[in-house]
């Protein structure tokens, strides 16, 4: 259901979307945050949390193929620029041509993953990266699957908050504990 939900607002956004930039800055400014909602949710939809962005400016999102329409180079790099000042965007090289997408920023990963953590009677016990984004025990869980990049980013989030230790990074039995 949520796959024909999603497919049916993509739809609907990207048949009304501008697919040129506006040159009004009140309609511009409306115009990307409208394509950034869009990214976020087909990121999100689509369980992504790397982007090419050359890869992802040839796809449905930014490429209507029924329409022969398409977001320009210029718009899909403004798109990028809105998602990366809004902190939704962390470019992985100088170039701008890889970014981690964060449809949740790292601090709010590291939410999920305490509150499970809690509920699940794991304070003071040490728990592997594996276990945490593969294991069982997190299938049914918002982060399963969750990179290992951003897991260590949302990790560290709580780490700053003094609600975990990470042990053992670059190892090969990686983990974290979590505090009180």
């Amino acid at each position: 259901m949520i796959s024909l939900l999603f497919t049916f607002k993509l739809l609907i956004l990207v048949k009304n979307a501008h697919f040129s930039l506006q040159p009004t800055l009140v309609t511009r400014e409306k115009q990307l945050e409208a394509w950034a909602r869009l990214v976020l949710d087909y990121a999100q939809h689509n369980k992504i949390y790397t982007l090419d962005v050359s890869e992802c400016a040839t796809t449905e999102l930014f490429n209507n193929q029924k329409l022969n329409r398409r977001l320009s180079a210029e718009g899909v790099k403004a798109v990028f620029d809105y998602l990366e000042q809004h902190k939704h965007v962390e470019w992985l090289d100088s170039s701008k041509t890889r970014c981690h997408i964060y449809w949740r920023r790292p601090d709010e990963w590291g939410s999920l993953v305490y509150e499970w953590a809690v509920g699940n009677g794991l304070l003071n016990t040490p728990c592997t990266l594996y276990e945490i984004t593969q294991g069982d025990d997190t299938v049914q869980e918002s982060f399963h699957g969750l990179e290992k990049e951003v897991l260590l980013k949302a990790l560290r989030s709580l780490e700053a908050h003094k609600k975990a230790v990470l042990l053992n990074i670059n190892s090969d039995n990686e983990g974290v504990k979590f505090l009180q």
